[in-house]
């Protein structure tokens, strides 16, 4: 199986070597009181991958975590927030926490260590921004940026069918939607988020493969209702395709092993 790790069109060089961008490593900002709430969110994270506590179980409450981890509640709060907007937790009136979904070990093994708070709000961010980007892509497309979707369309067709990753590609599908707003700060804003992009896509496409390539054809069907949508200048459409389709990303993301196909 061939990994396309490198090629990106939104950027000069491979995002791993962009000066200034995360590594795999604990970053000393993670001490921060700002980044306490991702660091407990990942913590918690790491437990319920390891069976710590398994789907089902009720989490220890605000105060218990609070005390365990040397922080306030509200910090707590926050981080049970964030597990909840992830599908990853779910709260019951008068009962508690509940964990809802067991990510894979494969999430942990492919995710950026110190990072995964960071990656997860990044598929939220990009879900508004995305969404905005195709709307107006589908009012003011021109006939070239048709073209040029219709080509990173099949092209990722093409690397579906040699079971490549294809991250570059698909990185290049989104980047030609942001083009097609004709709005230069969609791309820009892209190119900042394109370590966690990166990132994020490396983790749903390897997942996809691993697991079942007709994930990848799934995937694949998204991108052809957002570009339908934008080629016969349906907004609302494009919009909503969009939004769902990097929503279904992160869910895939955090996707229980047991997940039906």
């Amino acid at each position: 199986m061939k990994t396309n790790l490198d090629a990106r069109d939104v950027l000069t060089e491979s995002p791993r070597k962009i000066v200034g961008a995360p590594t795999n490593s604990k970053s000393s900002i993670l001490t921060e009181p700002s980044r306490l709430p991702d660091r407990i969110y990942e913590q918690i994270l790491e437990r319920i991958v390891s069976g710590k506590f398994a789907v089902g179980d009720r989490l220890p409450s605000e105060n218990q975590f609070a005390s365990d981890h040397g922080v306030s509640r509200a910090v707590i709060r926050e981080a049970l927030s964030r597990l909840l907007a992830d599908g990853v937790v779910a709260t019951r009136q008068g009962a508690g926490t509940f964990v809802q979904r067991k990510p894979g070990r494969e999430f942990l093994r492919l995710a950026p260590i110190g990072g995964i708070a960071d990656l997860m709000r990044c598929f939220e961010f990009r879900i508004a921004l995305e969404g905005e980007a195709a709307y107006l892509a589908a009012q003011r497309r021109t006939d070239e940026n048709m073209a040029t979707l219709d080509e990173a369309f099949h092209k990722l067709d093409q690397a579906n069918s040699a079971g490549e990753v294809g991250v570059e590609l698909d990185i290049n599908f989104h980047v030609a939607i942001a083009r097609a707003s004709r709005n230069q700060l969609f791309v820009q804003t892209l190119d900042a988020l394109a370590i966690h992009t990166f990132n994020g896509m490396n983790i749903t496409r390897n997942l996809s493969l691993t697991r079942n390539r007709k994930r990848l054809l799934l995937v694949q069907g998204e991108h052809q209702r957002i570009l339908e949508a934008i080629r016969v200048g349906d907004e609302e459409a494009a919009r909503r395709e969009m939004r769902t389709h990097i929503d279904n990303a992160r869910h895939r993301a955090l996707g229980d092993s047991a997940e039906p196909e």
